[in-house]
C-alpha cells in the first residue's frame, strides 16, 4: 500500500493513496479541538463544525449542502479534543467539486448571526440528548475527573451556558488563532492521479497565506486518582474504571493498544467479555478503551450491570487485571493476541473512509503514514516483557480512578 505526500508552500500537507474503486474519500483535518479552547469558550470548536456549513461568501446554506449531496455524495464532519475534520465520500469524477467546496466552507464561511442563534438550540438539544444516555455521558464525565483542571477534561460539546455565549466574533477569533496552515492536512483515497490532486488542492488552498502555529498547548500533568459514586435514575448501574495512559509519542503505546484489545476489545472472546458476560451473565456491555492524546492518554474499562451486582463485577474485573500483572503472557497467548489485533486492524482498513481519516490523523501527529506492513511489524515486535511492564503501570490499583452512576433506589 503506497502513500504519496506533498506540502504546499503555505504549509498545508497532502497525503494520498490511490484506489481503483468508484467512490473516493476526501478529508480536511485541522489540528485543533476542544482542548484548545480558553476558559469560557467551552464547546466553541464543536460549534464551529456545525455552523461552518451555514453559508459562504458565494453560497447560501442550501447551496453548500447541495453542492455535493445533489450528486449523491456524503458530506460530514466531527470534532474531538484535538482535531476538527470535514470529510466527504463521492464519485471519483467529482474531486474538483469536493476540494473547491472544502476550501470555500473552511475559509470563506460568513457565519450569519441568524444561523448562529438557530444552531445554538440544535447544539443545546444535542447536549441534553447526550445527558439522557448514561452509557455515553459517563465517558465524558470520567475524563473530566481524570483530567480535572485541564482543558482535556472539558466536554467537547460544552454546556448550555457556554454555547449561549458563542457569537460571530468568538468564532472568527478562534479560527484566526487556531486554523494554522501548517496544522492542516488534506487526505485522499480515490481514483485520481497524484499530480492532478496536488494541482486541484493548490488551486483551492494554495492562495491562503502562510499562517504557522507558534504557541504550544497546555501540557497535562497527572492528577491523583479519585473514586466517585453519583446517584442517577438509571435502570442499570454504569461504571468506568481507568487510569492515565500514554501519549502518541510514547513507544509503549502499541503495547497498550494490544493489551486493551485483548482485555476488552470488540471480540466476543475478550478476557472481560468471557469473565463477566459468558461465565457469570453480569454484563451485556463491557469494554476497554485506550485513547491517546498528544502528551498523555486515558485507559478506561466500562461496564453496565444490574443494580446490586457491581461489587461482584468489579471483583471479576480486578481479577482479570491482576492476571496481567502477576504473570507474563505465554508465547501462544501473545501470538494469538497479536494475530487477533492485526486482523481487526486489517478489517478496519477495508473501509477506505476509515483509512483516509487515519491517514490524516497520522500526518498531524507523526508527519508520515505507516504502511500496513510497518504496522504489522510494530505489533509483532511487542514482547511479553513489555506487555507486563505496561500492565504493571496502567493496571496498578493504587493509580486507578472510578466513576459510578448508581440508581437512587439501589
Amino acid at each position: 500500500m503506497q502513500y504519496q505526500f506533498h506540502t504546499l508552500p503555505n504549509g498545508i500537507r497532502i497525503v494520498h493513496r490511490h484506489s481503483g474503486r468508484l467512490v473516493a474519500h476526501l478529508a480536511v483535518m485541522v489540528n485543533t479541538g476542544s482542548r484548545d479552547e480558553l476558559p469560557g469558550e467551552e464547546g466553541l470548536a464543536h460549534f464551529i463544525e456545525h455552523v461552518i456549513f451555514k453559508g459562504t461568501g458565494k453560497r447560501k446554506v442550501y447551496q453548500v449542502l447541495g453542492r455535493l449531496e445533489n450528486i449523491g455524495a456524503d458530506l460530514n464532519a466531527y470534532t474531538t479534543k484535538e482535531e476538527t475534520c470535514i470529510h466527504a465520500s463521492f464519485l471519483s469524477t467529482y474531486y474538483a467539486r469536493a476540494i473547491e467546496l472544502f476550501a470555500d466552507i473552511l475559509f470563506n464561511s460568513t457565519f450569519p448571526e441568524k444561523e448562529i442563534n438557530k444552531e445554538k438550540d440544535v447544539v443545546i438539544d444535542e447536549i441534553n440528548a447526550y445527558k439522557d444516555s448514561p452509557s455515553e455521558l459517563i465517558f465524558d464525565e470520567f475524563e473530566e475527573m481524570l483530567f480535572r483542571g485541564h482543558p482535556l477534561g472539558k466536554s467537547i460539546l460544552g454546556s448550555p451556558a457556554s454555547v449561549k455565549r458563542i457569537n460571530r466574533k468568538r468564532i472568527l477569533g478562534f479560527i484566526a488563532n487556531h486554523y494554522h496552515t501548517n496544522q492542516i492536512v488534506i487526505s485522499s483515497v480515490g481514483n485520481i492521479r497524484f499530480d492532478r490532486l496536488v494541482k486541484l488542492v493548490n488551486e483551492a488552498f494554495g492562495c491562503l497565506p502562510e499562517n504557522l502555529r507558534t504557541d504550544s498547548r497546555l501540557v497535562f500533568t497527572a492528577s491523583e486518582p479519585k473514586q466517585l459514586i453519583k446517584p442517577r435514575r438509571n435502570f442499570q448501574t454504569h461504571c468506568i474504571l481507568g487510569n492515565h495512559a500514554y501519549g502518541y509519542a510514547d513507544a509503549r503505546r502499541t503495547a497498550l493498544a494490544l493489551l486493551t484489545n485483548l482485555l476488552g476489545g470488540p471480540a466476543m472472546n475478550s478476557r472481560l467479555s468471557m469473565a463477566l458476560r459468558e461465565r457469570h451473565g453480569l454484563s451485556y456491555n463491557i469494554e476497554s478503551v485506550y485513547t491517546p492524546y498528544a502528551e498523555t492518554g486515558s485507559f478506561m474499562i466500562y461496564l453496565g450491570t444490574d443494580n446490586g451486582s457491581l461489587d461482584k463485577a468489579l471483583t471479576l474485573v480486578r481479577a482479570e487485571l491482576d492476571k496481567f500483572i502477576a504473570k507474563s503472557l505465554g508465547t501462544i497467548q501473545l501470538h494469538t493476541a497479536k494475530q487477533q489485533f492485526i486482523g481487526q486492524i486489517a478489517i478496519s482498513f477495508e473501509s477506505n473512509l476509515n483509512d483516509a481519516l487515519s491517514m490524516a490523523k497520522s500526518m498531524l501527529v507523526y508527519d508520515t503514514v505507516d504502511t500496513h506492513e510497518v504496522l504489522i511489524s510494530k505489533i509483532n515486535a511487542i514482547t511479553a516483557d513489555l506487555v507486563l511492564e505496561v500492565a504493571h503501570e496502567i493496571f496498578d490499583p493504587s493509580g486507578m480512578s472510578m466513576l459510578v452512576y448508581k440508581n437512587r433506589k439501589a
